[in-house]
């Protein structure tokens, strides 16, 4: 009697670009989805295949041949093809939180719109699972979850498991030990094939003892098998054991759950060993310049363009759903985890830039339109008025740098209530000719102003109060100057409320909080290294050399205006060319270091990093020292907070012994910052770049973050982080990864008092990470210069305000505000962001709770848990 059933499912993995281009990996998927639709309409004794969980592939294919549409449909609403919920199979754990959500949300609806989503949250491939993912899934319907990687059989021998998220949701989960490709190859001679099931079938019933089992038939870009069905037949004549049948993997996890109910293992949180599956746990510094394109976009579209649709579309102008999913989508893209991991060839990372760079282009310019909209209808009584946005919720006083085109005259900048603004000019340039040959008059008899000059202007003010979510004007005062002058020196110090900063006789710096009077010493450490690695991880040399930037400093100065005090400081570090004279001890390159380090009126120093790289192979962090002797770290993952050890002893004790696949280091990601602190302070490194950190120094008391990582191929051997095979192509060399040239990176850094709660971390984050939009509404402006618009009534207000909320330590953060993707309404999402404390969500007119799909009507709620997440639709009134 056969007492177990044997679920095959049948599948390709489909990489959209990898060694490989995206051209070429499009070309030969129009040809696999041919074959596909052409082998179930053709054989009722196939029942299901499963196109990988990512439904771009449909609408990829469908570009194409729209002819197809119909038949492809019927098989996706029959669920013989399989797609969703994923747009693409995205990275977790270095990806915005809003991307993971949208790429779900717009996967589920190119699926549900061709027929059906599976909801089931297939993981094949990605490089570790995140913390948040099983609440995430569950507000978009899926209760299930298939993957690979992320769990040694040190933690679960066997292989089904609930998985609970750190904010308490939990689902059934099922991790395949060896990999969604281990049934990819099938025996198909009659007398090998009874040894052949019998030798695949004995590894998975050592894993689990259950009736029904798994057994993945398909690999990476795997042709589909026409002759399944006949050979599962003979599968089940040979075997007298087991049952085989083929089936989609949803179907299988919840025959399993129904079997195991109540006798399953609980796993909490990030899953990221390393043993059985690499999990390439330092991809989030390899091609730290793509990574930057990607940060910066993300943070764009997130913290600006949203908010600012949203107020466009709240004054009366359409939102521009269409564009505005081409360019989530051209992310999606990106975001798959090959992609984002940077773990690709060269031809395949210029189309990744590329897609970045459309992807910049239209949201910068989509941005500027809305906001020029929304100037031009408003009341204008002054030659040169800047409309100023605020995309935050809260009222806010940002620092803001924009640019601007002025008559070259001293002027008084004043806000909405004729208060002088402080200012400084950071860079001019005269372009009279050129602009004012572009301007366009519509109507020729209608007077205008025509300046005589016109200086393309940088400008940095210090704002009054902008209204939460919405704008405000300024105007040019010509009465008066206003400017502040900015005073260079060659003093070593600076300061302002919060801190003094000052540089050390061998080039470090040394920061006093003044709350404390505490002076900290060894602050911002350039550290230098080799790097044996490759685009999959970063691995130190067998022969390393060590470079700091202690010693290294060849010239200072200080500037000071009324807005803030700064310090440039010029590095040269002497290091080795490359891994050969590393080994050698030899020292033959520089590397230049120009660094810029600001106060404002804040408690956050600003650092701006200038690297000048000439040289091969090699990884450049850069160390805050702390006084914290630290256990654990804390980071912002999805949706919250994220506590780590510093270091993972008792894999460390045993991985080389039990044959690990990867080292298992602590050298981890992060969303926009990461801490250390006790119960009464803290220190918080805050990037706009690198998404990479370590907890290093012989007392764990140093943060490391990674600014980039340098490597010549896209896979090598025998590394000393990763033993064994390559991952990737050993024989792709990849010159551009190298990174030469200049690189550019900006961070920050605090010192707070209090609980880790208290000090907000996550809100001060989002402010740093949010761009306030400038838009000068001038006549002579309008032409070829900006493109030429229409003379508009000017009806709006000289100040809106569309949303205010609490920002209170208390206040669960706003994600994001956005139009819906349906509907007329408002979404504001929040969270909460603390460690320990519950955080309170606002209470809107008109509101009601939905989960991600900002549909499904969600419980309401008053507080949010640690780690939670909650949406709220808002009507239009």
């Amino acid at each position: 009697m056969k007492n177990k059933v044997v679920h095959i499912y049948s599948h390709t993995h489909w990489d959209q670009e990898w060694y490989f281009t995206s051209s070429r990996s499009r070309i030969y998927l129009f040809n696999h989805i041919k074959n596909v639709i052409r082998i179930l309409e053709n054989n009722d004794d196939f029942p299901c295949y499963l196109l990988d969980a990512q439904s771009a592939l449909i609408e990829s294919y469908l570009k194409w041949a729209p002819e197809d549409k119909e038949a492809l449909f019927k098989l996706i609403a029959e669920k013989r093809l399989l797609t969703g919920p994923w747009y693409t199979q995205t990275d977790q754990l270095v990806i915005h939180q809003e991307s993971v959500v949208r790429n779900l949300w717009y996967g589920i609806k190119v699926a549900s719109d061709a027929g059906n989503n599976m909801a089931l949250g297939y993981v094949p491939d990605c490089f570790g699972q995140g913390g948040n993912m099983p609440q995430l899934y569950k507000q978009f319907g899926i209760n299930h979850a298939l993957f690979w990687r992320g769990i040694a059989d040190n933690t679960l021998h066997e292989t089904e498991f609930v998985w609970q998220g750190d904010n308490g949701d939990q689902l059934f989960a099922v991790q395949i030990p060896w990999g969604y490709h281990y049934g990819g190859l099938l025996d198909e001679t009659p007398e090998t094939l009874s040894a052949f099931l019998k030798e695949k079938m004995a590894p998975i019933e050592a894993r689990s003892e259950r009736a029904n089992l798994l057994y993945p038939h398909g690999f990476d870009q795997a042709p589909v098998r026409e002759n399944l069905p006949e050979l599962v037949k003979r599968f089940n004549a040979c075997d007298d054991e087991r049952h085989y049948q083929i089936s989609s993997p949803l179907d299988f996890l919840q025959a399993l759950e129904k079997e195991v109910v109540g006798d399953v293992r609980v796993l909490q949180g990030e899953l990221t060993e390393g043993k059985h599956s690499r999990v390439h746990k330092t991809i989030f510094s390899c091609r730290a310049d793509l990574k930057l394109l990607n940060n910066e976009i993300e943070a764009l579209l997130v913290n600006t363009l949203e908010p600012v649709l949203a107020i466009s579309r709240s004054l009366g102008h359409d939102y521009p759903a269409n564009v505005v999913a081409d360019i989530w989508k051209l992310m999606f893209y990106n975001a798959a985890h090959d992609s984002i991991g940077g773990c690709n060839s060269d031809d395949t990372n210029q189309d990744i830039f590329f897609r970045y760079k459309q992807a910049r282009d239209l949201a910068v310019n989509l941005l500027e339109l809305h906001t020029r909209l929304i100037a031009i209808r408003t009341p204008r009584e002054h030659d040169y008025t800047f409309t100023v946005f605020n995309p935050l919720t809260n009222t806010a006083a940002p620092q803001v740098t924009f640019e601007a085109w002025l008559p070259g005259m001293p002027f008084t900048l004043r806000d909405a209530t004729g208060k002088a603004l402080p200012y400084v000019i950071e860079e001019q340039t005269c372009l009279t000719s050129y602009v004012l040959n572009q301007t366009i008059r519509l109507n020729p008899g209608k007077p205008y102003h025509k300046p005589e000059k016109v200086y393309r202007t940088k400008v940095t003010v210090n704002s009054s109060d902008l209204p939460a979510l919405g704008y405000t004007r300024w105007h040019l005062d010509f009465a008066a100057d206003g400017a502040s002058e900015s005073i260079t020196d060659n003093a070593r110090t600076i300061e302002n409320a919060h801190y003094r900063v000052e540089v050390q006789e061998n080039g470090l710096l040394a920061i006093t909080r003044k709350a404390t009077g505490k002076r900290y010493e060894r602050q911002m450490v350039l550290v230098e290294n080799g790097d044996d690695g490759d685009s999959y991880n970063y691995s130190p040399p067998r022969g390393d050399l060590i470079v700091t930037s202690e010693g290294c400093l060849t010239s200072s100065s200080r500037e000071s205006n009324d807005l803030n005090q700064s310090l440039q400081l010029e590095y040269v570090l002497k290091v080795p060319g490359n891994l050969e004279e590393r080994a050698q001890g030899r020292v033959t390159a520089e590397m230049k270091v120009a660094t810029r380090i600001t106060l404002q009126q804040d408690d956050m120093i600003r650092f701006a990093v200038d690297v000048d790289n000439q040289v091969l192979s090699h990884r450049l962090c850069v160390h805050f020292a702390t006084d914290i002797l630290a256990n654990v770290s804390y980071a912002d993952q999805l949706f919250g907070v994220v506590v780590r050890p510093v270091q993972l002893s008792n894999a460390l004790r045993v991985w080389e012994e039990e044959n690990w696949h990867e080292k298992p280091i602590s050298i981890e990601p992060m969303q926009s910052y990461v801490n250390l602190h006790d119960d009464t302070h803290g220190f918080t490194f805050h990037t706009n770049g690198v998404r990479e950190y370590e907890i290093v120094g012989d007392n764990f008391d140093n943060i490391s973050v990674t600014l980039f990582r340098s490597f010549g191929y896209m896979g090598k051997e025998n590394l000393l982080y990763r033993p064994g095979r390559a991952s990737g192509e050993s024989v792709v060399a990849t010159p551009d990864a190298q990174l030469l040239g200049s690189l550019s990176f900006n961070f920050g850094w605090r010192i707070h008092s209090g609980t880790f709660d208290e000090a907000q971390h996550a809100r001060v984050s989002k402010a740093f990470l949010t761009s306030f939009p400038v838009y000068q509404d001038s006549d002579f402006l309008n032409g070829r210069l900006r493109f030429c618009l229409s003379d508009e009534a000017r009806t709006y207000p000289q100040a809106y305000s569309l949303l205010s909320l609490p920002c209170g330590p208390q206040d669960a953060l706003v994600s994001v505000v956005k139009c819906a993707e349906e509907g007329e309404g408002l979404i504001c999402r929040f969270y909460n962001p603390n460690l320990e404390t519950e955080a309170t969500l606002p209470a809107l007119k008109h509101a009601r709770n939905v989960l991600l799909d900002e549909k499904t009507p969600a419980p309401e709620r008053v507080t949010l848990k640690p780690n939670d997440v909650q949406t709220l639709y808002v009507e239009p009134e």
